[in-house]
């Protein structure tokens, strides 16, 4: 069992708050995460039938067997829970005393505002960094190897074969986690939706388009991108605001929390058809975009990471707002470097009187430009 990044984070936080809450996708190691953190404490799994009809019907005989509190798995299941949760915390002094997992956000932030506010840490756990894959003993991993594996914990630790395990956690994702929040009787037509979502990896959302190309009428469209933006699927890139008298474009770009899902919703079979795949850019900026998000969460720190484009097409890939910095991110595909790859950042540095950036890209070759511009290989791009 692998040491995970975010670890420190959860032990600091279960000394905060009252409560803890750690969310993340499917799959992504929470359960055995928060066991290995807290392993005094009892588990239940409220995806066992058993323990949810218990919660459900008696939801304080089901609290009152754990006055030291306990590990509650996908607490989403049961939402009367919360309002009892309230009464024991707030009942108690100690600290960390109820840690829950949960992979949907949207049900969980609902209860967690009306019942638990203030009273709870919230934790993001994402997929593997690529420093916590080489940590399961290879570490000469390619970029597309691991664009094509993906992130998931269990592709590495029990050595899944990614073209079968990625099939079956999304026939899993579309039949349980997307029915508890929307009543979808139609799962082909949302596995379509979700195709499409696929081939549009790294773009601006055009809503109207994918209304059109799957059948569906706009409002859908939209209440199913938040479907797959709650439940950690899809990450909606936001436009940066400031516009430095330029126009600017306002739509977020897509993109996905992992590039292994991508693939296979894509049907790129191997590394050989990922290298000649006209989406290998994208899903490099895609790889590359999450590894930057996930070390920010795990430090904990505030999200505050953009793209910026303005109306005549001049684009940063990802802006990071330091509150007293920007930080412009270009990423590049390719092995060889080449002087364009700085001219994006040079223009938006021009606008914002910025004198910095970083330039990540698939070579060797590292080195600081006379403009400020680093160019770094992307093993070495952290934050």
């Amino acid at each position: 069992m692998i040491t995970r990044e975010i670890e420190s984070l959860i032990k600091e936080y279960s000394k905060q708050f009252r409560s803890l809450l750690v969310v993340g996708p499917r799959q992504t190691g929470k359960s055995t995460l928060v066991k290995k953190v807290f392993p005094n404490k009892p588990y239940v799994s409220l995806e066992n039938p058993d323990e949810r009809l218990l919660a459900e019907n008696d939801p304080r005989a089901f609290l009152y067997r754990f006055p030291k509190g306990a590990i509650l798995d996908e607490v989403q299941r049961t939402p009367l829970l919360f309002n009892y949760l309230q009464e024991i915390i707030d009942n108690s002094d100690e600290d960390g005393l109820f840690i829950l997992t949960g992979s949907n956000n949207l049900l969980l932030q609902s209860n967690i505002s009306q019942s638990l506010a203030g009273r709870v840490g919230v934790i993001d756990l994402l997929p593997l960094t690529f420093q916590e894959i080489e940590k399961f003993g290879k570490t000469d991993y390619s970029l597309n190897e691991l664009i094509f594996k993906g992130s998931y914990p269990e592709i590495y630790d029990k050595n899944r074969n990614p073209t079968l395990w990625y099939p079956a956690y999304i026939r899993t994702y579309v039949e349980r986690d997307v029915r508890l929040i929307k009543n979808i009787e139609n799962t082909l037509l949302f596995t379509k939706f979700l195709k499409i979502c696929a081939g549009r990896v790294g773009q601006q959302v055009n809503v109207s388009a994918i209304s059109n190309e799957c059948g569906i009428d706009v409002k859908t469209v939209n209440s199913w991108i938040s479907v797959l933006e709650n439940t950690y699927v899809i990450k909606l890139l936001q436009p940066y605001y400031k516009s430095f008298n330029k126009r600017l474009v306002k739509t977020p770009k897509l993109y996905f929390y992992d590039t292994g899902l991508v693939c296979s919703l894509l049907n790129i079979k191997n590394t050989d058809e990922l290298s000649f795949s006209h989406f290998r850019g994208s899903l490099v900026e895609n790889y590359l975009l999450v590894e930057l998000v996930k070390k920010i969460k795990n430090k904990g720190a505030s999200e505050s990471i953009y793209y910026w484009r303005d109306n005549n097409g001049v684009e940063v890939d990802i802006l990071i707002d330091y509150g007293n910095k920007l930080l412009p991110i270009e990423i590049k595909s390719a092995q060889t470097f080449n002087n364009d790859f700085l001219s994006n950042i040079k223009k938006f540095n021009s606008y914002s009187y910025n004198n910095n950036g970083w330039v990540i890209y698939d070579g060797k070759l590292e080195f600081e430009t006379e403009n400020g511009i680093v160019v770094k290989n992307w093993k070495n791009a952290t934050i």
